[in-house]
C-alpha cells in the first residue's frame, strides 16, 4: 500500500490524489455579483449540504495553488454575502465546464456559457434558468482554512428560497432522481452521471474558450444543437479559418452535399461529430454551410 505524508509531497500532487479519491462530488454552480453589480458564474465541487434546520449549504473556493490568488466568487461573497447555488444536470454540463474557464474579472460567464440570467426573488445574484434546482442563499459565515495556495474557504450559505423545475417532479411533488439526471465531479477530467456512470470533459485550463456568445447567430439559435453542443463549440479559442474549411470539404467530398442540404441537416451532422468529440470537424461543416 502506498502511504503518503501530506507534508512530504507537492500541493498539486496531493490535490490530485484527494480529488481522485473523495468523490463523486456534487457541483455548486455558484452565481454571485461584485460590488459594481456585475454577475459572475462558476462551478465548485468542494460542496455539500450540512444542515436542514436551518437549511445550510457549504461550498469552498480554494486559493490558486500557483500564486495564492482568490477566485472572483470568493471576492464577491466576501463583499455582498449573497449567492445562488444552481444544481448541475447533464443537460448543462458542457456549459458549466465552459464557465469554469478563468475569464478576466467582469466577463459575464452566463453569456460565455450561453446560459440565461433569471432574476432571483430574495437576493441580487441571478439564477441559472436552465438549472433544474436553484437555491437562493445568504452567506452567513466564511471560514478561512489557510493562506497558502490550495487552501479552502468554507462559504456557509443559508437557503432563503428553493426553486424546482416541474420537469423533475413526480406526481407527489417529490424530486424524481432519474429525471433530475445530476452530474458530479471526480478527478482530472472525469465526471459521473447519476444514472449512466463516468464520462470525460477536458478541463478548459490551458486554453481560453471563445464562449457561446461568440458563435454565429445561426448556430446559437439552432433548433437541433443543444446547450451542451453549443458549450463544446465554445471551448475552441478560435473558429477554423476558411482555408481549413475548404480543405475539409475537398478531402471528404462534401461540397455538393453541404450546398444541397438544409441547415437543419447540416446541424444534425455537426451534432454527430460533437458526439464523437470531433469539435473542430463540427465547426468546419457548420461554417461550410454558413458560406453557402
Amino acid at each position: 500500500m502506498l502511504t503518503i505524508d501530506p507534508k512530504d509531497i507537492a500541493t498539486q500532487k496531493l490535490y490530485g490524489l484527494m480529488v481522485s479519491t473523495v468523490g463523486p462530488r456534487p457541483i455548486a454552480f455558484a452565481s454571485t455579483m461584485n460590488a459594481e453589480g456585475k454577475p459572475n458564474l462558476a462551478p465548485f465541487s468542494f460542496f455539500n449540504m450540512m444542515s436542514a434546520n436551518p437549511p445550510i449549504l457549504v461550498f469552498s473556493p480554494v486559493l490558486k495553488i500557483s500564486d495564492k490568488s482568490s477566485k472572483h466568487t470568493l471576492q464577491n461573497v466576501e463583499q455582498n454575502k449573497e449567492v445562488v447555488i444552481n444544481v448541475v444536470n447533464y443537460d448543462i454540463v458542457q456549459q458549466m465546464s465552459l464557465a469554469s474557464t478563468a475569464y478576466a474579472e467582469g466577463v459575464n460567464e452566463f453569456e460565455k456559457a450561453g446560459l440565461t440570467m433569471q432574476d432571483a426573488e430574495m437576493v441580487k445574484p441571478f439564477r441559472v434558468k436552465e438549472s433544474p434546482v436553484q437555491f437562493e442563499c445568504k452567506v452567513t459565515q466564511i471560514v478561512t482554512l489557510g493562506e497558502e495556495g490550495g487552501a479552502g474557504h468554507l462559504v456557509c450559505c443559508e437557503v432563503l428560497k428553493m426553486h424546482i423545475a416541474d420537469e423533475v417532479l413526480d406526481e407527489n411533488n417529490k424530486i424524481d432522481q432519474f429525471k433530475l439526471d445530476q452530474v458530479s465531479r471526480m478527478g482530472g477530467n472525469l465526471y459521473s452521471r447519476a444514472n449512466k456512470g463516468i464520462f470525460e470533459i477536458p478541463k478548459p485550463i490551458s486554453s481560453m474558450g471563445m464562449g457561446v456568445d461568440a458563435l454565429p447567430e445561426s448556430i446559437r439559435k439552432s433548433t437541433i444543437l443543444t446547450g451542451n453542443d453549443l458549450g463544446k463549440l465554445g471551448t475552441l479559442e478560435a473558429a477554423p479559418e476558411e482555408k481549413e474549411v475548404e480543405e475539409f470539404l475537398s478531402e471528404n467530398k462534401l461540397k455538393e452535399y453541404v450546398s444541397e442540404s438544409s441547415l437543419e441537416k447540416i446541424h444534425a451532422i455537426a451534432q454527430e461529430y460533437l458526439k464523437k468529440e470531433e469539435v473542430l470537424n463540427a465547426w468546419k461543416i457548420l461554417l461550410a454551410k454558413s458560406k453557402n
